[in-house]
């Protein structure tokens, strides 16, 4: 290809906020900008509303006569105060080369200013047909020879002028002059919503046109395409739930700008402490913070009213998107992904792990309520993919901030009488026409079971392995814990001793936080009540699980987590899985610092480290008589494994200093 320079112009009006936009995006791409009619008063009418605009041909014609005839200079002339660019002068000189023509104006769908000359326009196959003159690029001698041509007003028509010169066969063959009709270059938005979507890069945001699958470079026409659009966030917590912090966690790691979000949240009941520290550590992240309590006492409906109505009134707000605690997300992508969409209001598929249970009906009963749709299993496993309109939505959704104060600005949609209030909201947009989508195109997250949570405890999220199964392990299970088996990420120390990872942090902390919660220890006595025959030979200092009403949970958990490592150290050893003998140990140098050598009641014993030593606590550690092998470096978090009877008499070492915990169980017995 030719090497070309490229001339740039663009005209000043006024210097508005979507001037000093258009200019912050050149500069970004490193445009270098002529711009024409500064200091000039604008005479040209206003052509955002009527015919006009014929001084920006005459300030072109001015500024191409100081050009000459320069055969190697691209001349770009675009508007200044409603566009922006989305690439670089490289990517338009090589877009323009492509063209194959000396000049070449962007295209729209709409015939402006005079509908009668749509007839004259040549026929194209696909593409826009008619002549747009907010963009103009052409190789200078042609442009030179189209704006030589001028001699109108100022308040003249420059599109019609534009347009009378491309309809004339003779001038636009002798002038190689064409549309960008597929918007290659020249994206015009109006009349174009529709096929445009926003296509989120790793740095910036990209309009992609879907009807002919292009990247245009000159955006021009509505705000909400120019930059990442203002999001206000609606958080509703209406009911305990648990793992509310990872929620949080969750929200905040989504992959939006944050000074793009608005964040208000309605707390209901019971979780002030989170909110608060999640307010306390991220209060100047978002663009805003609100957060409405239990003493405000709104109802459900009333709450969800006031956070739509925040966006409604806020021109700045553009869109909408409701978030209620039980929806965990996973696909930090999501919001861009329904903005993507370009829907008036879309939700993503969420569904509770394991069941047919989701954020959508497929469709109504003859009274409004649920009725399945032939194609809902379908789309909740996932099996037929893509966008589908549905009657009714809850739990998460994002709506257009332009819909909330157009179709559905009546202020009081989640309240009607005998409805709750996401089937108000949803029997309201059905009666105005608003379409809801729900897209399965991504895996977005899942829904949490809230049911059964009892919150009387220290630590409640403990208890939901049995409700909450994958959220559980995600927070308590050890990060590495799968890489025993796909790494073979396990040590043995001493014979037939193994260390493996099993809880994390989080596990290990709060099961010594309900401990000490519970606070009734044992104190290491022969006597016992607790155990058959209210004698225990070698005591120790603890807390039975049972006595925390968590033994279901933990010989799950052994069941779960324990038994498969059993299965690859012990080969051919299938483990039932049960124990009754499952508790907490507490070693301090003023209590209980050691144990003698003993044998466990177990076929194999586990020992899990709940603290870190050095940091809590000094010395420790066991010692296996039969190979005079000690391990005194416990990990937080990994446990030992290791034969109960017979081969593995071990004591416990003294702790010397600080408090040592660890969880034990005697499996098999």
């Amino acid at each position: 290809m030719e090497k070309l320079s490229l001339r740039f112009f663009s005209l000043l009006r006024l210097e508005t906020d979507g001037f000093i936009r258009f200019m912050q995006t050149a500069n970004y791409f490193n445009y270098t900008v002529k711009v024409l009619g500064m200091g000039e008063t604008w005479k040209g009418g206003e052509v955002g509303r009527s015919i006009g605009g014929g001084q920006k041909v005459r300030l072109l014609k001015e500024a191409m006569e100081s050009l000459g005839d320069q055969e190697d200079l691209v001349v770009l002339f675009v508007d200044s105060y409603d566009l922006i660019f989305a690439g670089g002068p490289e990517e338009i000189l090589r877009k323009f080369q492509q063209a194959n023509h000396k000049v070449l104006f962007a295209a729209e769908g709409l015939i402006w200013p005079d509908k009668r000359l749509a007839d004259k326009y040549p026929l194209v196959r696909s593409g826009k047909r008619y002549l747009n003159s907010g963009g103009i690029i052409g190789y200078a001698p042609y442009v030179n020879r189209i704006v030589s041509q001028w001699d109108l007003h100022d308040n003249d028509d420059d599109q019609l002028f534009y347009t009378k010169i491309y309809l004339d066969l003779s001038k636009r063959e002798s002038l190689n002059m064409t549309l960008d009709h597929k918007c290659q270059i020249f994206q015009n938005l109006n009349g174009a919503i529709d096929e445009v979507l926003l296509k989120f890069g790793t740095d910036r945001v990209r309009v992609r046109n879907t009807a002919y699958n292009s990247l245009p470079v000159v955006v021009h026409g509505n705000g909400n395409t120019k930059e990442y659009p203002d999001v206000l966030v609606g958080v509703f917590i209406e009911q305990p739930t648990p793992f509310l912090p990872e929620f949080f966690k969750q929200l905040l790691t989504l992959d939006y700008p944050k000074d793009k979000l608005k964040l208000f949240v309605h707390n209901n009941v019971y979780h002030e402490k989170h909110i608060q520290r999640f307010w306390e550590e991220n209060r100047d992240v978002f663009k805003s913070f609100k957060v409405v309590g239990p003493e405000e006492n709104l109802s459900q409906g009333e709450a969800r009213n006031m956070g739509m109505d925040l966006c409604r009134k806020d021109a700045t707000c553009d869109y909408y998107f409701s978030l209620d605690s039980d929806v965990m997300l996973t696909n930090r992508q999501t919001l861009k992904l329904l903005i993507e969409q370009n829907r008036k209001i879309i939700g993503p598929l969420v569904t509770r792990h394991g069941k047919l249970w989701s954020n959508f009906w497929g469709a109504l009963s003859l009274d409004g309520y649920y009725a399945r749709s032939e194609d809902y299993v379908d789309i909740v496993q996932r099996k037929r993919v893509g966008l589908w309109n549905i009657p009714f939505m809850a739990h998460i959704y994002l709506i257009k901030g332009t819909v909330l104060r157009n179709e559905l600005k009546e202020r009081n949609h989640f309240v009607l009488e005998k409805l709750d209030p996401d089937m108000a909201l949803c029997r309201n947009a059905r009666e105005m026409g608003v379409f809801m989508y729900i897209t399965n195109r991504h895996e977005f997250g899942r829904l949490i079971s809230t049911a059964n949570y009892n919150i009387s405890r220290y630590n409640n999220d403990l208890w939901q392995i049995f409700e909450n199964p994958v959220d559980w392990k995600e927070k308590y299970i050890h990060p590495n814990y799968t890489r025993i088996f796909t790494e073979n990420q396990l040590e043995e120390p001493c014979p037939d001793v193994f260390w493996f990872p099993v809880l994390s942090v989080k596990a290990c902390d709060e099961i010594v936080e309900e401990m000490e919660h519970y606070g009734v220890w044992s104190g290491g006595k022969h006597e016992d009540k607790r155990i058959a025959g209210g004698y225990e030979t070698v005591p120790t200092d603890d807390i039975h699980m049972k006595q925390i009403g968590f033994d279901k949970e933990w010989l799950h958990f052994l069941r779960e987590y324990i038994s498969p490592v059993t299965l690859k150290v012990f080969s051919g050893y299938y483990t039932k899985g049960y124990a009754l003998m499952n508790f907490v140990v507490k070693y301090t140098p003023h209590r209980q610092a050691f144990l003698r050598p003993h044998h466990d009641s177990s076929t194999f014993t586990i020992n899990i480290a709940l603290n870190n030593k050095d940091t809590d606590f000094q010395g420790g550690g066991c010692r296996f008589h039969r190979y005079n092998c000690s391990i005194e470096s416990p990990r937080k978090g990994w446990s030992f494994m290791h034969p109960g009877r017979l081969t593995h008499l071990h004591e416990g070492l003294p702790t010397t200093n600080g408090t040592r915990y660890i969880a034990v169980s005697f499996v098999d017995p």
